[in-house]
């Protein structure tokens, strides 16, 4: 939902000034903020992507601007009279005189930089995998990969090197979905298991997305500061001791990678081996 803000509200606009508040914020940068400023000022915005967790703003340049947002970042986009939020790292002004596009990061975990070896993808990010609502993702190629893994069925959809974009919370609904526990091993799904997975991936995401995304904190927001509804609508995740949906078992949550997965017992039955 940050692509789409940033699509809609900054693509095609020129960069006036940049002022940097927080040096953590442009840590990656490593040639520090003057350069990072200095990279960005007049340039103008060609498009916004994303690839995982990051999102890339190509420039007239050739280079791009490239943004992770962290456990806390904010991409923001505000009229210029708007108080600055206490926690701004980085602010951006644009030739037009309008709005502004304003990073704040509360956690500062997240961070911005100017990649100069661009090409398709930055070549910071370039080990990244596609993500499935890219044109450009290889349904057959995943599917053939996701089958020669020898780990948990999970532990692979996690695995940004296979796929990007899907995320502790779509994988469990996903899961839920295609009737397959988190520890199924991966080289026991059908090529038939592996593509239905992928198509409810596929669907979990896109339904997120018209939605504005999935909100459990109020750091996560699009540009206009808006929280997505997707949370209401999950089957899983964060289900636990709920009734399931196909079945009435009570969801259940398992200790999974420092974090959790939610299954139901009944529909996802637990393999007789597995990888955790």
């Amino acid at each position: 939902m940050v692509r789409r803000g940033l699509d809609q509200w900054v693509v095609g606009r020129t960069i006036g000034t940049v002022t940097v508040l927080h040096d953590r914020a442009i840590r990656r940068h490593v040639t520090g903020p003057a350069h990072f400023a200095e990279l960005l000022a007049g340039r103008t915005v060609l498009a916004a992507r994303r690839r995982g967790k990051y999102l890339w703003l190509p420039l007239d340049s050739g280079d791009a601007l490239l943004g992770h947002l962290g456990m806390s970042g904010q991409l923001l986009v505000q009229p210029a009279e708007t108080p600055d939020e206490a926690h701004l790292r980085v602010r951006f002004t644009f030739t037009d005189g309008g709005t502004e596009l304003r990073f704040v990061d509360q956690r500062t975990f997240g961070g911005l930089a100017v990649d100069t070896d661009v090409a398709e993808v930055p070549a910071s990010i370039a080990h990244i995998a596609t993500d499935p609502l890219d044109p450009t993702f290889d349904d057959g190629e995943f599917v053939a990969a996701l089958r020669r893994r020898k780990t948990g069925v999970k532990r692979a959809l996690l695995d940004q090197t296979l796929i990007s974009g899907v995320g502790n919370i779509y994988a469990d609904e996903a899961l839920w979905r295609a009737k397959l526990h988190f520890a199924r091993p991966t080289e026991t799904l059908t090529r038939a298991d592996a593509a239905r997975l992928l198509g409810h991936a596929r669907d979990v995401m896109n339904e997120a997305l018209q939605v504005g995304g999935t909100s459990f904190d109020a750091l996560y927001v699009n540009v206009n500061g808006q929280s997505g509804y997707f949370d209401r609508a999950l089957h899983a995740y964060g289900q636990e001791g709920e009734p399931c949906a196909r079945c009435g078992t009570p969801i259940r949550r398992d200790p999974f990678m420092n974090r959790s997965s939610y299954t139901c017992p009944k529909c996802q039955p637990r393999p007789r081996r597995g990888h955790w």
